[in-house]
């Protein structure tokens, strides 16, 4: 069970106790609400996400309204940390890297950790294109693909901003998955090299062969220590408790321990470069 399906069944459980201690049945709430007894079901089980609404009338029914704003902070932070993909790309992949565009563009400092592949803000055209195209196919969603490629080199140009700094570690394997043609894989390649010696980016590799304290299960960014957001498979997290951010920065922190600089990571990369074979230019 997900964080997500764990703190909505913890919601559904918190709202069957409200209707147990009240004395009231199931059944007997539904009718009162003039709701399918079905929906409570799916309410308390945590298979269903009840609305503020949802939550202002099942409290005054049960006579605890004055657990409203707990229940009600209980929901914010549920649609606050997960959106599925699905959801998030219903606009298309541009609607999407303009709102990345948005939370980026208010942090001094962006740190991003990346498993599988290139970092957003580092890939060329090419590149995104193909992410884009695996990411619609993906999630069945509006194909804007030329929009999104666009809207994501527009997001580039805060590299080169005075005053703003920015930290990439890539795990190595990132470095040689080929989730594009060979020759676009090797002019992405040949990107990373152009950015060592910015004064506003970092760039480090964490070898494949280093020695790990903590799981790099995932990508993450980490906002001026204040917002953390990660990406799965089905869905964005965006995160702002203190534990969940001291959590990533610990991981942050013992990723960057183990991950070569300068040219070593340089060498990495060339060397992940060479292994595309000599008929790529």
């Amino acid at each position: 069970m997900s964080d997500y399906q764990t703190a909505r069944f913890a919601l559904g459980a918190r709202l069957r106790e409200l209707r147990a201690d009240s004395g009231l049945t199931g059944k007997a709430l539904a009718a009162g609400l003039g709701w399918p007894a079905s929906k409570i079901s799916k309410i308390e089980l945590g298979k269903q996400s009840p609305t503020v609404d949802d939550l202002r009338v099942w409290t005054d029914a049960v006579g605890a309204a004055d657990a409203l704003p707990e229940l009600t902070s209980r929901l914010r932070t549920l649609e606050t940390q997960y959106a599925a993909w699905r959801r998030q790309l219903a606009a298309g992949v541009r609607a999407r890297q303009e709102a990345w565009h948005v939370t980026e563009s208010g942090a001094a400092e962006v740190r991003n950790f990346e498993s599988a592949v290139i970092p957003g803000l580092l890939q060329t055209a090419e590149y995104a294109r193909h992410m884009f195209i695996r990411t619609t196919e993906l999630h069945r969603t509006k194909q804007d693909v030329e929009a999104g490629v666009n809207a994501r080199l527009q997001r580039q140009q805060a590299l080169y901003t005075p005053g703003r700094s920015f930290h990439f570690i890539i795990w190595e394997p990132a470095l040689h998955m080929l989730l594009c043609p060979r020759e676009v894989m090797a002019g992405q390649l040949d990107r990373l090299t152009t950015l060592f010696g910015m004064t506003t980016v970092t760039l480090s590799i964490v070898p494949l062969g280093a020695s790990l304290s903590v799981v790099p299960t995932h990508g993450f960014w980490i906002f001026d220590d204040q917002l953390v957001m990660a990406e799965t498979i089905g869905a964005e997290l965006r995160l702002t408790d203190a534990a969940d951010l001291a959590l990533y920065r610990t991981v942050w922190d013992e990723l960057e321990a183990a991950a070569a600089t300068g040219r070593e990571a340089h060498r990495f990369i060339a060397r992940a470069r060479v292994s595309l074979g000599p008929d790529v230019s």
